[in-house]
């Protein structure tokens, strides 16, 4: 853990106030972002959703592509989010659950304490004089367990898609005025593997409501025209 990271706590943070504001500064160098599968839906109508594969562990991770090139967002703004959507990754800085470094079984909140967001004067408090949670704070912690639950079903999701050999290694390419754009190293779902899979396999996914994901993934990728347009408007 960071030094700007801490468990939060109200022995640390009795005095901290969380500002509200519309500039996400902390996700403007970011490129790409990870999505939960609860996500494909809204985020298809805005950017397009890719798979990346870590090269250490050889586990696929779902992200909505922000950018064309490394630590550019395109959606950043000083001013406000250029999108429709904003991935609830982003939505819960500052504040993050991690596992306990006595028993990973076990969660713990932590704040990053250098954020734009934290202040001793604006904003809502996290506890209240008793040392009780405020109600802003319960409200936060019960959206980060419930994006922590539908991350176990996004995993399920994306394991389902690598054992089925669906997921395969793009190199997509955009024209943006006269220059070529490679975006290398991403994996797509392929659809003739999606189409040649046998009657029991198709159902299979049907039955485990993965087919409505998949499809929003593969019409998300219109959307990197939009990306491009957001690059030559900037």
């Amino acid at each position: 853990m960071t030094a700007s990271i801490r468990t939060l706590s109200y022995e640390n943070h009795n005095q901290i106030k969380i500002k509200h504001s519309n500039d996400y500064q902390h996700a403007k160098d970011q490129q790409v972002v990870p999505l939960i599968v609860h996500e494909f839906a809204r985020a298809s109508a805005e950017m397009p959703i890719v798979f990346v594969k870590n090269s250490e562990t050889g586990e696929f991770q779902a992200v909505a592509l922000l950018g064309l090139s490394q630590n550019e967002n395109l959606f950043y703004s000083e001013k406000k989010w250029l999108s429709p959507y904003l991935p609830a990754l982003i939505s819960h800085h500052p504040f993050a659950l991690i596992p306990s470094q006595n028993d990973e079984n076990q969660l713990q909140m932590v704040l990053k304490e250098d954020s734009h967001l934290v202040s001793k004067t604006d904003g809502d408090l996290l506890f209240d004089d008793e040392g009780n949670e405020t109600e802003y704070l319960t409200k936060r912690k019960n959206s980060l367990g419930n994006y922590f639950e539908s991350n176990h079903v996004t995993k399920a999701f994306i394991k389902q898609l690598s054992d089925k050999s669906l997921l395969s290694q793009q190199n997509l390419s955009l024209d943006l005025n006269g220059e070529k754009i490679a975006i290398n190293g991403v994996y797509l779902v392929d659809e003739k593997a999606l189409n040649s899979l046998s009657d029991e396999d198709f159902l299979e996914l049907r039955k485990k409501g993965y087919l409505a994901p998949i499809y929003s993934h593969l019409s998300s990728l219109h959307q990197l025209s939009r990306l491009a347009k957001l690059k030559s408007e900037k």
